[in-house]
């Protein structure tokens, strides 16, 4: 069994996905980070950079101790070999896996973050703000386009990790004002993605979240109380 530390966030639902495309048993642990219990010690103790998600493997490989893990692509690479299945066995396959984890982990989810951050959630609109990540994030839809057109199926070639990396992430693109259609590759894969059964699951999960996003969640959340909620643990 495993514990799913969470709430449908993009973050989210790779993890949520995933576990779905694995078919492995899990329950899933609401984390309400509007109300800032990313911050509780419990949580704290398995996820130290106070994000979502994380997991507490209970029957890890090695039959030892529960085993956590945080950070979405290590989770998704720890799944991955647990199972076996989604990261190809191959030096060239695995790396070219890997790499276009690495690249959403450190490119795609950042830059869309900081646009929707800056053009949807904060209280004052920034110009410059909004027009760099807007035009980073341009940049990098582009990149997956192309990938994609070479690839002529997923992003690392066969369905794997990559794909549920990027994926959730994609799902923004209405929402930041991206249209599919300046992408067409993007635009194929997105369905054919989106039209999985798994991921279609992976993405229902957690429609418990219903808290307003008031002027106090928008402090926990965007850390101008991270300081003030720590010290209260």
């Amino acid at each position: 069994m495993i514990d799913l530390y969470y709430a449908p966030t993009p973050n989210g639902w790779k993890i949520s996905i995933m576990l779905e495309e694995l078919g492995l048993p899990y329950r899933v642990k609401p984390v309400n980070i509007r109300a800032g219990e990313q911050f509780n010690p419990e949580f704290l103790a398995i996820s130290p950079n106070n994000r979502i998600p994380a997991i507490v493997d209970h029957e890890p490989a090695d039959g030892g101790a529960p085993f956590s893990a945080f950070e979405t692509g290590a989770i998704l690479i720890y799944l991955a070999e647990k199972t076996g299945r989604f990261l190809a066995g191959d030096l060239r396959g695995r790396s070219t896996t890997i790499q276009w984890v690495m690249w959403q982990m450190a490119g795609l989810g950042p830059m869309l973050g900081q646009h929707g951050h800056f053009a949807l959630y904060a209280a004052e609109k920034v110009p410059y703000a909004i027009e760099r990540y807007r035009d980073e994030a341009a940049r990098l839809y582009g990149v997956l386009d192309r990938q994609l057109a070479k690839t002529g199926a997923y992003v690392a070639g066969d369905y794997s990790i990559a794909d549920i990396a990027c994926f959730p992430w994609t799902m923004t693109h209405k929402a930041q004002g991206f249209t599919l259609e300046d992408y067409p590759n993007v635009k194929r894969w997105y369905a054919e993605v989106r039209a999985r059964p798994p991921v279609q699951a992976g993405l229902a999960i957690g429609k418990f979240v219903k808290e307003p996003f008031d002027e106090e969640s928008r402090k926990i959340m965007f850390g101008q109380r991270a300081k003030e909620v720590l010290g209260k643990k």
